[in-house]
This record gives structure tokens, sequence and C-alpha cells, in this order.
């Protein structure tokens, strides 16, 4: 077995979506060879779906022609890296990578959207968090069916987050009332939401998604700022109004120097929970439109159904209450669009030492 061969074949092999191949990528750790099978041994830096798949029809059967290669193994880590921050905001203990997802303006289906593809990236095999900092209108709790749970003291400094399905859940909306509004104007409010997300104990995160407030006031300017934030994920429907306010929503993460990851364009179709027929009731090309305006892509298109609004007020987003349904699909995929092109965009790989928890 030629172990050179088969080393120059895997390091140029790039998955589809990736912007290197694995050998620029610098994930590929050993190629060994035991009785006329090549194991290949990986560290993947990042969820990939279906990137084993991928190796095994694409790649596997070109280093099978390798003379003295009768099988190949794949011994595949994920060991998900810890990118530059976009700003000189002190990390948060445990979190490796934040991620924003904002919009312009209310009602765009920002919470819904932040949920499920956080539920997508935790079964790609992440360890995931999401910090609900719409203070005003809180909506995580109620989403993933825990609006009753309190965060209990974890050490007498900080508050153990929620668990719920899986993630790692804190939002003031577990603090205040049932029904109390948060009467507070922009700078105790960021205050309060800065004072939530370093008073929670996270435990060992690979992504922690903030669900920022919709607008692009001083709220979300501060937490811009004072968050440090990996990449920005904006969602907007596309309607013309909606639109404007999501260039508004780019902008602002321009000015601040937070990468844009891409676009969500939501409820792009209205599918009929009775015939299928779908409609695009909003219009259409707006967001792709916009987007190549702003120099980054519309990343996803989800639709508007019946099942997505029921089951987040049922408590069990889709991606958990309909694992196999079409719709997670799309939510699966852009789990992995958005970690993928957020770890190829990054400048620099931080060396600083994720903070381990006793």
């Amino acid at each position: 077995m030629d172990i050179a061969k088969v080393t120059q074949l895997v390091g140029i092999f790039q998955p589809k979506g990736w912007l290197k191949n694995i050998a620029d990528t610098n994930i590929l750790e050993t190629v060994l060879q035991k009785d006329g099978c090549a194991e290949i041994q990986l560290r993947l830096p990042f969820p990939s779906l279906d990137f084993e798949h991928e190796l095994e029809t694409k790649l596997a059967p070109k280093i099978m022609l390798i003379k003295g290669v009768d099988s190949v193994k794949w011994d595949i880590k994920l060991d998900i890296a810890t990118l530059a921050r976009c700003n000189d905001a002190p990390a948060i203990q445990g979190v490796k990578n934040v991620i924003a997802v904002a919009s312009g303006k209310g009602g765009v289906g920002k919470s819904t959207t932040t949920v499920n593809t956080a539920l997508a990236l935790a079964k790609l095999g992440a360890k995931v968090g999401i910090m609900d900092a719409d203070i005003y209108g809180p909506s995580i709790p109620l989403m993933l069916g825990v609006s009753e749970s309190r965060p209990e003291a974890y050490d007498g400094n900080t508050m153990k987050a929620i668990n719920a399905h899986g993630l790692a859940v804190n939002s003031i909306g577990f603090i205040a009332l049932n029904d109390q509004a948060m009467i507070w104007r922009g700078p105790m409010a960021s205050k309060a939401l800065m004072q939530l997300l370093g008073e929670t104990h996270w435990g060992e995160l690979d992504y922690l998604f903030i669900d920022m407030p919709p607008g692009t006031g001083d709220i979300q300017l501060t937490l811009s700022q004072n968050i440090p934030v990996t990449g920005a994920l904006i969602v907007s429907t596309p309607q013309d109004v909606a639109l404007a306010d999501a260039a508004k929503g780019i902008s602002m993460f321009r000015q601040v120097k937070v990468p844009v990851l891409g676009v969500v364009e939501n409820m792009s179709t209205h599918i009929c929970n009775n015939c299928g027929h779908e409609e695009a009731i909003f219009g259409t090309g707006g967001v792709v439109k916009m987007a190549a305006r702003f120099d980054t892509e519309c990343i996803a298109q989800l639709p508007l159904h019946i099942d997505l609004r029921a089951d987040v007020d049922a408590g069990i987003p889709t991606v958990a209450a309909r694992p196999d349904s079409a719709f997670s699909a799309v939510y699966a995929q852009l789990a992995n669009d958005i970690v993928s092109k957020m770890f190829f965009q990054a400048d620099t790989i931080s060396t600083e030492i994720p903070i381990k928890f006793s």
C-alpha cells in the first residue's frame, strides 16, 4: 500500500460546501496501514452533515483503486474549534463560540428559527445552548416547554442553565413572573442581560445561540459590542417592510465588525395543511436580492406551515417533534451551513484554552 498516495487523495478531497480541501483545513491526523486496510484518522473542527457518507461514497472508491488497499476505515473525532472572537469582549466561561440571531423587526420567526437550528446542531453532535436576550418578549422558555422552570443556584455566584431537549437555556422569562412586563430603559435592560449571560453556569458548550431582541437600537448595539460574538445570523420574511429592517441589522453588525453568516428567509412560502399547495404570500426574491446587495447570501428558505407553529406552541419544536420531517432536514442543512461558514470565514483559530469545569 502506498501511504503517500492515500494521504494525497485524502488531502485533495473537498467535501460539499467546504471552502477548502481536507489538507488545507488541516484535519487529517494519520493514515495507517493494517492488513490491507487504510485506516484514516480525521479530527473534525465543526459538525458536518453527511461528511462520513461523502467519504464513503466519493472518496473511499478512489482510495480502493490504489494497489494494496483492500478496504478503508474512517476514524472521525469531533473536536470543535474555538474560533477567534469578533471583539475584545471576555470569553464566556465554558463557551467556545457564540452565534447571534437577529432580526430587524419582530414577528418574522427569529426565535422559532433559533430553537430549531440549535436542536439540529445538537443532533449533529455539538453541545449547544440558547440565551434568550429578548428581554421584553422572551419566548424561548415557552417554545422549549420549560416556561415553569426556574434556574437553580450553582456555586453561590452563578445559576445553572435549564436543560431543555438537551440544550442549555437561560432567559429573563425564567426569572420574571408570568405576564409581568419588564418596564426597563435601554441601559438597564442591557446591563441585566449582560449580567444574566455572565452569571449563568452554561457547562461546556461548543455553540451558544443568542436570541437577540428585534431591532437595531441601544440594547442590540450594546449586546453586539459586549458579547464575544463569533458570527451573526439574520432572519427576515420576504416582505419589503421586513427586508428594510433586516438590512439595518446587517449594517449594524458590519459596523461593529461582526461577520454576518447569512440571511434566513423565513415564511418563504405558505404550505397549505390540507392540500399541500405552496404559495409565496409575502413575495419572492427579496431576501436573495437584499443579501446579494450586502455581499452575503440567503443561507436558507423556511416555509410557513401550521406544524411549525403548533410544535413550538406545544413546547416541542419541530426538529424534536418530527425529526424525520422535511422541515427538520432544512434546519439540519441550515445548522451545517452556519457552522461550516463560520469556521472557514474566521480569520484565526483562538489559542485560548476553554475553561473546564470541575
